[in-house]
């Protein structure tokens, strides 16, 4: 029974997450925070659901990684972003300058 306790945590973490996504857009580190907040969520959930599969390991190692990966880009472009413009609005994106 703890198992879909903790199944519904994740749920609402994850819905919450996805809420702060769609109200804080002002900030580019407030959005990577959202989005790293959901892959947690989602790697819990995958672990909670995979738990009495032979595989559950290793999947949870695969989505762990391409997490790490997906923040350190993020991180990446965060910091290009701050040293280009000076700040990390998401208004300052444009496709049109060159």
């Amino acid at each position: 029974m703890s198992l879909l306790y903790l199944s519904l945590v994740c749920i609402m973490g994850f819905l919450m997450s996805l809420l702060a996504l769609i109200l804080q857009y002002k900030h580019l580190l407030s959005i990577l925070l959202s989005l790293e907040a959901m892959s947690i969520n989602l790697f819990v959930m995958l672990f909670v659901l995979l738990s009495n599969i032979t595989l559950a390991g290793e999947g949870s190692f695969i989505f762990v990684t391409l997490s790490a990966c997906e923040a350190s880009l993020g991180l990446a472009i965060l910091v290009s972003m701050v040293r280009v413009r000076g700040n990390d609005y998401v208004s300052s994106f444009s496709s049109q300058k060159c």
